[in-house]
């Protein structure tokens, strides 16, 4: 009797053996065919890249042949202004207005990730390996990955005199004193020089971080050591040969943050030689543009009583005065020496962006990986006397989106207004991940749509999102309340702006893409304004 039970104990054991490896087979087999993902986020890149449009002398070789391989969303917009609110709706799919996190306070950041789980944490659960490197969320939790690449000061290098990260010496005043960070651009080749360290033998001149004290060595453009994007491309590059070589089943997520063209605008000078001075093409100001706007009143910029400029809220109101300041008075000379930094900054990740896809295209992932191409906000350049991103208009609002996928139609074109927040829910329908995207019941909901529809076909009615796409303005007044925030709703037709105090802006983009005209007072449009109110309104009280 003992002999049968314990033959049939083996039996049962064998066949749940079997059994469970099959479970086992299924589900590798399930997830080496799942596709691979490439994610590549960009900081501060507004549209100037050649398949978007937006400035007609930049170079961006890279951007333009992914996007003539995939959907560009012609219409994607930031949920919110400011590099950590917007890193963390992209990457929980969680909207601002849900989170409350609308600036760079820790508690409301803290309490997203507490309750929420990141796309990384999704896609490790399905099986996918998870590996990043660079500037992805604001400030990157390690912990999320599997595996991550070069751990370096992202911003850097920065203009450093021995002792401290300084503002450029190049850059005139008063807009050098906003800092090393902000106040600062200039080709590599421009090794700054600081007098007194001149002196004594001592000018590092570059640093990848004073607090380290990790100098940045010079020479010349071919003799210098890799700026943090070029690391973070060549990690890429490699890890993807690498994989390719091992014959490696296992499907993965890799996430890549360049911080070009984000302040400092620095890059080896053969990018601004790119961009000569005297040919350079400002966008198209109207003068006097911003006397039909709200922003000022809400966010004022003032003098201080050592005549210097300052402003709670608002940067880019200031950066404008006092880059104009800094050329004598010449608004346009000023935003020529900028805007030659930004394109060459915006040059030089582009060609970090084609050593990860050449890199990608020369691998055995090629035909089996979506890469998604973004960045957290744009960036003004002068319009509305306004310098820096986080304004309610498209300069700043306004982000490119490339998706390139297995079996998606090449080079097409959504009009649809999209947003961040429906690339979370993208990935996971596209990848058919399974598992819950909150980690308790104080967790938040996804706020986005799945872009698959449009993916299918760029021209789908099927896509169950809103008929806009909701931006609120980052500010670190402690205040989560709605009412203390300004949003911007952005439709096919229509640019419709609420500030805190009730003020409204209203653009018909059709007639007015440049946004010049505040059609806010024009009671013909009563009713067109009410109703986009209400879609402001129910959205955030969702």
């Amino acid at each position: 009797m003992k002999r049968i039970i314990l033959n049939i104990f083996f039996i049962t054991a064998i066949l749940l053996a079997s059994c469970t490896s099959n479970r086992i087979k299924e589900k590798d087999e399930k997830s080496s065919s799942n596709p691979n993902v490439v994610l590549i986020v960009i900081d501060d890149l507004n549209d100037y890249q050649g398949c978007f449009g937006g400035h007609p002398q930049a170079l961006t070789p890279n951007i333009d042949k992914l996007a003539n391989s995939g959907v560009r969303f012609v219409n994607a917009q930031t949920n919110i202004g400011l590099c950590n609110p917007s890193r963390n709706s992209l990457f929980t799919g969680v909207s601002p207005h849900h989170s409350r996190n609308f600036g760079l306070d820790k508690k409301t950041t803290q309490e997203l990730f507490r309750n929420n789980k990141t796309i990384m944490e999704r896609f490790s659960e399905n099986g996918y390996y998870v590996m990043g490197s660079g500037k992805l969320l604001h400030s990157n939790q390690l912990k999320l990955w599997d595996e991550w690449g070069v751990n370096v000061n992202n911003y850097g290098p920065f203009a450093y005199d021995g002792a401290n990260q300084v503002g450029h010496p190049s850059v005139p005043q008063p807009f050098r004193s906003i800092g090393d960070v902000d106040g600062s651009f200039a080709p590599m080749s421009d090794v700054p020089v600081f007098f007194e360290n001149e002196i004594k033998g001592e000018n590092p001149g570059w640093a990848y971080s004073a607090r380290d004290n990790k100098i940045f060595h010079y020479t010349d453009e071919n003799n210098r050591d890799l700026l943090p994007d070029e690391l973070h491309a060549q990690w890429a590059a490699k890890r993807l040969k690498e994989m390719g070589e091992a014959g490696k089943e296992q499907p993965f997520f890799m996430g890549i943050g360049f911080v070009r063209p984000h302040t400092p605008l620095y890059a080896p000078k053969r990018f601004f030689d790119m961009f000569p001075i005297d040919e350079l093409q400002l966008p198209v100001i109207m003068g006097n543009d911003v006397d039909d706007t709200h922003y000022k009143d809400n966010y004022p910029v003032e003098r201080t009583k050592d005549d210097k400029w300052y402003a709670n809220t608002s940067k880019g109101q200031m950066y404008s005065k006092m880059l104009t300041e800094s050329y004598n008075g010449d608004e346009e000379e000023g935003l020529k020496h900028f805007l030659q930094a930004y394109l060459a900054c915006v040059a030089f990740a582009d060609e970090q962006v084609g050593i990860v896809l050449d890199a990608l295209n020369n691998s055995k992932f090629k035909e089996n990986t979506i890469v998604v191409l973004t960045s957290d906000h744009g960036w003004q350049m002068g319009q509305k006397q306004y310098l820096f991103k986080n304004s309610p208009w498209e300069n700043s609002t306004h982000i490119p989106l490339v998706i390139k996928a297995p079996g998606v139609k090449e080079n097409s074109k959504v009009e649809q207004p999209v947003s961040l927040v429906d690339i979370y829910p993208t990935l996971i329908d596209f990848c058919a991940l399974e598992g819950d995207n909150k980690k308790n019941d104080s967790g938040f909901s996804v706020g986005g749509f799945s872009l698959k529809p449009f993916l299918e076909n760029p021209n789908s009615n099927e896509w169950e999102g809103p008929d806009g796409a909701l931006t609120a303005i980052a500010t670190d007044i402690v205040d989560y309340e709605f009412t203390a925030q300004t949003f911007a709703y952005r439709t096919q037709d229509y640019r419709y702006i609420l500030y805190p105090n009730g003020q409204e802006e209203l653009y018909d983009l059709k007639n007015d893409p440049n946004e010049w005209t505040n059609l806010a007072s024009d009671v013909k449009l009563n009713e067109k304004k009410k109703e986009l109110k209400d879609k402001v309104l129910a959205l955030i009280q969702d």
